[in-house]
């Protein structure tokens, strides 16, 4: 059974691996890309329902994961597919949940949970193989630690650097310092096809560590967890943005750059999760399909310019869904950030000229380091 801290109970059946978790439940309204979100470290102590009915068709590989693990708490389902039907395929999702001990559930209702956490917000819940009294797993729900106030991109991140280099055939055009909070494996991907040696470092790396590196561009990650917590890498990018080094963030990386500017932060209340979100670029008013994955956004003035502790700022892209700040530039700064995520894994490739604007961002800077 499924139950949620409001009281609510879903039935089911058991689907990947048996046993109790507890996490925040949430919703994706993605129709394909599960493999992408179940590896996604931003997804780390939720509890993920699917809103398209049939979740597994093509199986699983072991080229499409975004980190080493799944890293969701848990996964709900309506209908898991009985046979995978793709010639990447290793192995069935059920497998591959039971194979990383990750518990979850089937149940009919799916419409109604998304329903039900439209209405009342996402919140903490439970997915139990053994538990057969619902009051006593409410009890363990109530007890189990909320998503706000929650630091965690130190337990989703590297502990140690590592690069990636542009692929053959593709020459090194800039050094990029890339802070995990959360780092999707694509991401730097992305950043090397264009050129770019990306050096990764740890969440915990300081503006002192970053800038030890010679980067050209300074890059922070999406990741999990409430961005008013983050008190470390705030003082990182406020280092980044006094040396003038060109800036980039995605999601929490956002939310971090909002929080470095003075700005505040607030939990939305059931979030965007999907590949399906429309995003208006204030400028051009071009509208893109974006993906996103996240339960927190910046509190910041969409009417114009305003000033910051580091000259004036703007938000650049809009959700058309509900006004959400989807993006902040600085105007005297070499700094910029989105909260969806344009390396499309998975999801559309409408944005992924931000990595080109970061590109363009570096190029107009003075020569690179030697």
């Amino acid at each position: 059974m499924l139950v949620l801290e409001d009281g609510r109970v879903f039935h089911g059946t058991s689907f990947g691996a048996q046993g109790e978790t507890f996490g925040e439940i949430v919703f994706n309204t993605g129709m394909t890309g599960y493999q992408e979100t179940l590896t996604d470290p931003s997804y780390h102590r939720q509890i993920v329902a699917m809103t398209a009915p049939h979740i597994g068709n093509t199986g699983v590989n072991d080229d499409d994961p975004e980190s080493g693990r799944i890293w969701v708490a848990g996964y709900v389902v309506r209908e898991p597919a009985r046979i995978p039907s793709n010639w990447r395929a290793q192995r069935t999702l059920d497998e591959e949940l039971r194979r990383q001990g990750v518990v979850g559930i089937a149940i009919p209702g799916t419409r109604a949970l998304t329903r039900h956490l439209r209405d009342r917000g996402a919140m903490r819940a439970a997915i139990s193989t053994a538990e057969t009294d619902p009051r006593d797993l409410l009890e363990r729900v109530l007890a189990s630690p909320p998503m706000a106030g929650a630091d965690l991109s130190a337990e989703v991140a590297t502990t140690e650097p590592y690069t990636v280099r542009p692929p053959e055939g593709v020459a090194p055009r800039f050094r990029v310092a890339a802070v995990d909070l959360g780092i999707k494996a694509m991401t730097p991907q992305r950043l090397a096809e264009r050129g770019c040696e990306v050096t990764v470092l740890p969440a915990a790396a300081t503006a002192e560590d970053i800038l030890a590196t010679g980067p050209d561009g300074v890059f922070f990650s999406n990741g999990p967890g409430d961005p008013a917590t983050a008190d470390g890498p705030v003082a990182a990018v406020r280092g980044v943005l006094d040396s003038g080094t060109p800036l980039f963030g995605i999601c929490f990386g956002n939310q971090i750059l909002g929080r470095a500017l003075g700005l505040g932060t607030y939990k939305l209340r059931f979030g965007h999760r999907g590949v399906n979100q429309p995003v208006r670029d204030v400028h051009t008013r071009r509208v893109h399909i974006t993906s996103h994955n996240h339960g927190f956004a910046v509190d910041a003035p969409i009417d114009g310019p305003f000033e910051t502790p580091y000259g004036r700022a703007e938000v650049s892209h809009v959700d058309l869904n509900d006004d959400v700040v989807e993006g902040l530039r600085l105007l005297d700064r070499p700094a910029f950030s989105v909260q969806y995520h344009p390396e499309a894994a998975a999801g559309p490739h409408d944005a992924a000229e931000l990595f080109d604007a970061f590109c363009d961002l570096m190029s107009a800077q003075p020569a690179s380091k030697p």
